[in-house]
């Protein structure tokens, strides 16, 4: 019965050419805040490969004094998100888009917490001309690839619980109040470099990163 009333409203050939002309993306995207981050590489005077990190600036509303990558939310004007992710790395570190390449995206990291993060890794071709805008940052410093490689993270977790509201319709659902909704455990990295703690996002992305580099590494140069 169901199938004749759809057949009478849209045809078969209809809903299947509607299927093949959508485009794949994430469901209710407008409820997430997204945001595009580069994992910026550079090279020391000492030949040394590094990876840049930011310290936030402790005027910012949120995260104060956190370290974290270069990055920000996705702006109507940005044409993608690699291109959003080169200009607030650029907006950070007052570098000019010729002067940053960037060689690749990494996973998208999906929050519980309504965050999508498109992270991408790279090269800072001119390191020395990096002028950090102190509305944003309160400084930057490196860690050289192969201190970074030999670490291993705290690994701790943290719980997540559903708390519906009071007005909910418990009525409508089996088992009302009592009804079991999941639990669910999100984890949390720290990893600590000369007396600074690298957490939260920036420990997923980085470890994410390290591991794509483990993975078909048989000495490290």
């Amino acid at each position: 019965m169901i199938l004749k009333v759809l057949d009478f409203r849209y045809g078969m050939e209809d809903i299947k050419a509607k299927v093949q002309q959508h485009t794949s993306g994430l469901l209710d995207a407008r409820l997430y805040a997204q945001s595009a981050v580069l994992l910026p590489l550079l090279k020391e005077d000492n030949g040394i490969l590094s990876l840049l990190f930011e310290v936030r600036s402790c005027n910012l509303k949120t995260q104060p004094g956190e370290i974290c990558f270069p990055g920000g939310r996705l702006q109507p004007g940005d044409r993608s998100v690699k291109e959003a992710a080169l200009r607030e790395t650029c907006e950070e570190l007052g570098l000019d888009p010729d002067s940053v390449e960037i060689w690749g995206g990494l996973d998208i990291l999906v929050t519980p917490f309504r965050q999508v993060i498109y992270p991408f890794v790279g090269l800072l071709r001119e390191p020395q001309n990096i002028r950090p805008n102190p509305l944003e940052v309160e400084e930057v410093f490196t860690a050289p690839l192969d201190r970074l490689l030999s670490l291993t993270p705290e690994y701790h977790e943290i719980t997540l619980q559903v708390q519906p509201p009071e007005d909910f319709p418990f009525d409508k659902i089996p088992h009302g109040r009592q009804y079991p909704w999941r639990r669910a455990s999100w984890p949390e990295l720290f990893y600590e470099f000369e007396e600074r703690i690298i957490w939260g996002l920036t420990a997923r992305l980085l470890q994410h990163f390290l591991a794509i580099i483990k993975s078909d590494m048989y000495g490290f140069i």
